[in-house]
């Protein structure tokens, strides 16, 4: 089954499927990320932050797939904003992905609260991997509109896509609009609410009108939409299961029906970019 890609800013192509290894332990990653290979998975979102990024090198290199086939991101760990450790830290990630360019590298957090608020510097010098050809492209995470209008004013480069928290009970309206104004691609993590949604009424009595489960409906929503997922799981089956999202629609009203299941702030299920200052110990 084919993966529809959506083009970027900088005219580069992404699948709007992928997979994820957040939370997937290193010791396990290379076997579940070539099990996703099998299924059909060619987009692999991971970061510095998750631990796991040699392994995800180790899948790729015994993985008999052409490397223009696959698209490969990772992020920025929070510890390393300032412009020589983002230097330091994206070589790294490029020694462990065993890649010599990256398709898309993000800053993970804008840690407003940290390094005297200075993510502007971090954005600049993301922007000279892609100047010297070893990123293909370079976005933001868990960027709040306020942070994308500062970025793209003070250095005029638009991030490519804006990874953030989206599901159908934190619907992120305000930082999708803005990204979307921007002309910046949406990327939804926990995309199913980390799970959250499996066993919501509204969402299943759709489900069954399809004759497909809570999560390949939610994750339908999410494509017709025009935001770009990457579920994450370890059983194969339901990797297939998740991949097995593009041989039917939504009408429009269940479209609106499901997003209307948003609770707000309520809702969200990880941490508030404004004042979220994690950096690994």
């Amino acid at each position: 089954m084919s993966v529809p890609t959506i083009t970027l800013n900088d005219q580069t192509q992404i699948p709007q499927l992928g997979f994820g290894v957040f939370q997937v332990p290193p010791e396990q990653t290379a076997d579940t990320v070539t099990k996703a290979f099998e299924v059909g998975y060619r987009h692999i979102d991971t970061a510095q932050m998750y631990g796991n990024e040699q392994e995800v090198g180790v899948a790729i290199a015994n993985a008999d797939i052409p490397r223009d086939e696959l698209y490969v991101t990772s992020k920025l760990n929070n510890g390393f904003h300032r412009p020589d450790d983002a230097r330091r830290a994206f070589d790294d990630t490029m020694d462990k992905l065993g890649l010599d360019q990256i398709d898309l590298f993000l800053i993970h957090w804008p840690l407003p609260t940290l390094y005297d608020g200075n993510f502007v510097s971090t954005w600049q010098t993301l922007a000279e991997f892609v100047a010297d050809g070893r990123a293909r492209s370079i976005g933001v995470s868990n960027f709040q509109p306020a942070h994308l209008e500062r970025i793209i004013a003070e250095t005029g480069v638009v991030p490519a896509v804006n990874q953030i928290e989206v599901h159908p009970y934190f619907t992120n309206e305000e930082a999708r609009a803005a990204s979307i104004r921007h002309g910046v691609e949406v990327e939804a993590w926990s995309p199913i609410a980390q799970g959250a949604v499996l066993s919501d009424d509204t969402i299943g009595k759709i489900a069954a009108a399809h004759g497909k489960s809570i999560s390949q409906v939610t994750l339908r929503w999410h494509v017709e939409r025009g935001d770009i997922v990457f579920p994450k799981s370890m059983s194969q089956e339901r990797m297939r299961e998740n991949f097995d999202i593009f041989d039917f629609s939504l009408t429009a009203e269940e479209v609106e029906t499901i997003a209307s299941l948003d609770r707000g702030p309520e809702g969200r299920r990880g941490p508030d970019p404004d004042t979220f200052d994690y950096v690994p110990g």
